[in-house]
């Protein structure tokens, strides 16, 4: 029999959701009896002959409808632009209308994960916006709780609708010691979760 595995599929431009993405993965990976699977999605080109390498050079490899279809549970991440999810986020959720229409998704826990480069750059309308393919597909949507410390003294990402990340200062991608903490607790609830429901 094989280990379920919790999905943590991010995009990264910089660096600090990729950062993020191995927070969170430690966390899960702190709970027996499941793994974490990081994958990742290509950059959309405006350019539409331009092709990435079917395995990237560097980091994490793309995911798969497959990756996705057999997850356990999913930890989504992608970085603020203008409030919303990356567009190469979204065109990888575009594409996945066969997983909706099998209902491969149903009834699996998932939370969500954003940096941006300043305090007030749309954190809380990102992690919204990246919750609305998830409640389409039929998943179960998971917060942090304020049980976590963490959330009442953050001077910088952190909230309970998914962790967050302020990339800024001369090392953008260095999370403080309360973002970590949050990423590894959410990947923590939601293998948590994931075992649970045995989905």
């Amino acid at each position: 029999m094989t280990t379920p595995y919790l999905l943590v599929l991010y995009y990264s431009q910089n660096g600090s959701t990729a950062r993020m993405a191995k927070m969170i993965a430690r966390g899960i990976e702190q709970v027996p009896g499941i793994e974490a699977r990081l994958r990742t999605v290509p950059k959309v080109s405006p350019n539409t002959l331009a092709t990435d390498p079917e395995v990237p050079m560097e980091g994490d490899i793309y995911c798969t409808h497959d990756d996705l279809k057999h997850c356990a549970g999913l930890a989504l991440g992608s970085p603020t632009r203008f409030g919303n999810m990356a567009a190469a986020m979204k065109y990888f959720w575009d594409g996945t209308a066969s997983s909706w229409l099998n209902g491969d998704l149903i009834g699996k826990p998932a939370g969500v994960f954003t940096s941006t480069s300043s305090l007030h750059g749309g954190q809380e309308s990102t992690l919204l916006s990246m919750m609305l393919p998830l409640l389409h597909q039929g998943m179960l949507i998971a917060g942090i709780p304020y049980s976590e410390a963490d959330l009442h003294s953050t001077q910088s990402g952190g909230t309970p609708y998914g962790a967050s990340h302020t990339a800024t200062g001369s090392e953008p991608a260095t999370l403080t010691e309360a973002e970590a903490n949050l990423c590894r607790a959410q990947g923590k609830r939601l293998a948590r979760l994931a075992l649970k429901l045995g989905v």
